[in-house]
């Protein structure tokens, strides 16, 4: 837990008092990161290749916030990135146009020729993920008058069974939409071959996400590794990819560490005969989400014959993921609060019976005025909506004991206004 009890009783993350940062009217909810931390977590990662050649691109979907995305460049990270958007926030954060790999089922051509144009020679890899996208994006490197490096994302076959996480990030099996078929490859492959503006660079998957095992990740591994030995044969490879999906403990236990993911993954590498190629990753959950908590003040309590309600004054559009995925983060209070404990179920006030965040124990005492949900770092604040005229949750930022930025909440009357603009 990247959360810690005081002498005097307050939690903190790193080493500034939660409790010290919901002051004010407008101080909640709000989105707290210890940047220090995250950037600890690029580096361990980046040291487990050793002397190996290799990218650590992390997934700017799972936070996007500047501080963040700076933190782990300064670590040595490069970029995933799956929108237009994205790629230009990557390059303004300091990311090297070659170290960024675009991920995506349906670029724009817009976005592709932001890809095809950035740097001296475009960006590192355009993930192509169907033998269809082949053309669209040679006929975009042909108008820029350019050679775009492309890699093939492979769709692995794996079961969504095999990998014991949910089924909405789930994206290795037959069913999903991303990646080329493994009856497509061969085809992908001649068509990237026969088309002088492309040069194929590598070979990618990814089967999913919250995997809290070696063995899961290492399915689609085996799989990516058998066709990238069979591509050698008529294409000269850079690197090789196994994506993302590094667990963390949301409070079961995730016994793997990203750096254990790796290792694992070197060690199938070398076995396949693949030593020499750059091994890749796209890190997103794993680099952020426990080094994040959302501040939430308590509003009120209901209480029935047989239920027991905690509202707060966060919602499903501060923090999606239980609504979505049923996910449970931790809630636990800003100070130690003695005396009896009950089982409340926290809510928000959004008008939706999904705006839940779970039964916890929590103290009875009617002083308890915040909590803290805990492992949120990462697909909050990007998936954070307006929800019901709500505004956007404030952002943060910790560093060496010390806030060191912040982003506000907007008033009410901005979505009013912003509301009300259209057509005069």
């Amino acid at each position: 837990m990247a959360t810690h009890l005081r002498s005097d009783g307050t939690l903190e993350l790193g080493g500034v008092s939660l409790e010290s940062l919901t002051r004010g009217e407008e101080a909640t909810p709000a989105y707290v990161y210890d940047v220090d931390a995250i950037r600890a977590e690029g580096r361990e990662l980046i040291g487990a290749f050793e002397d190996q050649p290799h990218l650590v691109a992390y997934a700017v979907k799972a936070n996007s916030a500047g501080p963040v995305v700076r933190a782990l460049v300064e670590a040595g990270c490069g970029a995933d990135v799956v929108s237009g958007a994205e790629l230009m926030l990557a390059l303004a954060a300091g990311v090297s146009p070659d170290k960024i790999v675009y991920s995506g089922v349906a670029k724009s051509d817009a976005e592709l020729d932001l890809a095809v144009g950035a740097g001296p020679e475009g960006i590192g890899a355009v993930q192509i993920e169907s033998a269809e996208e082949v053309e669209r994006v040679a006929a975009r490197a042909r108008a820029a008058g350019r050679t775009c490096r492309v890699s093939l994302r492979v769709n692995p076959g794996v079961d969504a069974d095999d990998l014991d996480t949910h089924a909405y990030i789930t994206t290795g099996h037959d069913e999903a939409k991303f990646g080329v078929p493994l009856e497509s490859i061969d085809a992908a492959v001649d068509a990237i071959l026969a088309r002088p503006e492309l040069r194929l660079a590598g070979l990618a998957s990814h089967v999913g996400s919250q995997l809290t095992s070696t063995d899961a990740y290492l399915v689609g591994a085996r799989v990516l590794f058998d066709l990238a030995k069979a591509v050698r044969q008529k294409a000269s490879l850079a690197f090789v990819d196994t994506g993302g999906g590094f667990g963390i403990d949301y409070g079961e236990g995730c016994p793997a560490r990203p750096a254990d993911f790796i290792r694992a993954t070197r060690a199938l590498q070398r076995e396949r005969g693949l030593g020499d190629l750059a091994l890749y990753c796209e890190p997103g959950r794993s680099m952020v989400a426990a080094h994040g908590v959302v501040l939430a003040k308590v509003l009120q309590r209901k209480v029935s014959s047989a239920r027991r309600w905690l509202m707060i004054d966060a919602g499903m559009n501060d923090l999606m993921r239980p609504a979505l995925y049923q996910a449970l983060h931790r809630v636990v209070p800003l100070r130690a609060i003695s005396g009896p404990t009950s089982a409340w179920r926290v809510v928000g006030p959004v008008c939706e019976s999904s705006d839940d965040f779970g039964v916890h124990t929590l103290p009875d005492d009617p002083d308890l005025s915040h909590v803290a949900l805990l492992d949120a770092g990462a697909y909050g604040y990007s998936m954070a909506s307006r929800y019901n005229g709500r505004a956007l949750p404030a952002e943060v930022f910790v560093s060496g004991g010390r806030v060191t930025g912040r982003t506000d909440r907007r008033p009410m009357s901005e979505w009013v206004e912003d509301r009300l603009a259209a057509g005069r």
